[in-house]
């Protein structure tokens, strides 16, 4: 499937300033350092790209949800992490505007970075405010601006869409990739086709799950999710987590199933879990991990990740899929105790080698990076969007993509 957007491949980049769009969006651990890098250095090949194009470069990103000037949630240590990658100095602004911008930018040689302060400081941010847009392209001379931050394309923010009223737009190489790999696998897999879901709602993901429907050939649920159609299937669920207000949506999802492959046939293409690990408690630090049959479950107990019989239903499912799609941890993967259910999806992916497979980001690819210890080439693609995927898998239409310049019709910024 072709991209249909014009790229920094597309354009004459050379010795310009760029503006462009990352997602450095990153976990931090509480003494302020960078839990996982990934997306990082999913930015790299965009902006070695630029430097060697002799550009200046001006990124910008968000992190966190900021009230005010937070200094708990500044960019500048992403700033030096982004230094160790590439290898050369990248210079913090404190700010994202103004004249401290305006001259940083100025003064600075060709072939250099620099990276502005989170741009949640200002609420005109998530408000799309178009005079914000504005003062980010006059403060850094910005010549072209590209969009390289998948994980925020799905926001209609000033630095994803209003931006682009006022500079030539273009896509940077991690989006083209992420929406390129997410698209295909949807549009055209090689079968059969498998997804995967889990997490913690059914409400959060209705488009998601019926787009599946239409496109998968099997779907593994497990996670909460899980739980509450089990409920819907008159399960006694005990203390676990269960959305209690989704039958309406739960009838609608079997029928859909059902005018697909048949009433008859329903159970083995939505697939439930057999059995369930519980306990009592999630915090108690004496855990004891406790299998039972999904009909089985205590009145004071809780799912908290999906039993043997279960894993191994959906390895086996797996090892024979030619695309795997993942969305979602089979349960409270945090817990280590309760993480092995995701683990062994995990392992089940990455041992066949015969599929193309993406894991949507978020909590799964927070996962599955532990899991492998950083190591991302036991899977196809790991999304550094968690919203974003999702809305993309589900057929959505993402701002931050479709604000961007057609791929027909090329306007070359000189």
């Amino acid at each position: 499937m072709n991209f249909s957007k014009q790229t920094v491949r597309d354009i004459d980049v050379d010795r310009q300033v760029v503006l462009v769009r990352v997602d450095y969006n990153v976990p931090l651990k509480k003494d302020g350092s960078i839990d996982d890098d990934l997306r990082i250095r999913a930015s790299l090949p965009t902006i070695k790209y630029l430097i060697e194009r002799q550009c200046k470069l001006v990124l910008m990103s968000h992190l966190g949800r900021p009230e005010g000037r937070d200094q708990s949630q500044s960019l500048a240590p992403v700033a030096a992490r982004l230094s160790e990658l590439l290898g050369q100095s990248v210079k913090f602004i404190d700010d994202c505007i103004g004249d401290k911008v305006y001259q940083t930018v100025k003064h600075a040689p060709c072939g250099s970075v620099i990276l502005l302060e989170n741009l949640r400081y200002y609420p005109q941010e998530e408000a799309d405010d178009m005079e914000f847009a504005k003062n980010i392209a006059k403060s850094t001379g910005a010549n072209l601006f590209v969009q390289d931050g998948f994980g925020a394309a799905h926001r209609a923010h000033a630095s994803t869409h209003a931006i682009t009223q006022f500079l030539p737009s273009f896509a940077g190489l991690l989006l083209e990739k992420e929406v390129t790999m997410i698209n295909r696998s949807m549009e055209l897999p090689a079968r059969p086709f498998v997804a995967i879901i889990g997490g913690a709602k059914i409400s959060d993901k209705i488009d998601l799950i019926k787009r599946f429907i239409d496109k998968a050939d099997k779907i593994l649920i497990g996670g909460a999710m899980a739980n509450t159609f089990l409920k819907f299937k008159r399960y006694d669920m005990g203390k676990s987590l269960v959305e209690s207000d989704q039958d309406e949506v739960l009838r609608e999802i079997y029928d859909l199933a059902a005018a697909k492959i048949g009433p008859e046939n329903v159970d083995d293409f939505l697939v439930l879990p057999k059995d369930l690990a519980v306990s009592t408690s999630i915090d108690d630090p004496n855990q004891i991990r406790r299998e039972v049959s999904v009909d089985k479950i205590a009145n004071d107990e809780m799912a908290l990740d999906i039993g043997t019989r279960a894993i191994d239903q959906f390895c086996d499912i797996i090892s024979t899929a030619k695309t795997i799609v993942w969305n979602g941890p089979m349960g409270i993967a945090e817990k280590e105790v309760f993480s092995i259910g995701s683990a062994r999806i995990a392992l089940a992916i990455a041992a066949n080698n015969e599929s193309v497979s993406i894991v949507g980001g978020g909590d799964t690819a927070d996962f599955v990076l532990k899991w492998s210890g950083g190591d991302e080439s036991s899977f196809t693609h790991i999304s550094t969007g968690g919203g974003a995927s999702m809305e993309l898998m589900s057929g959505k239409k993402l701002p931050g993509v479709e604000s961007l310049l057609d791929a027909y019709g090329h306007r070359v910024v000189h």
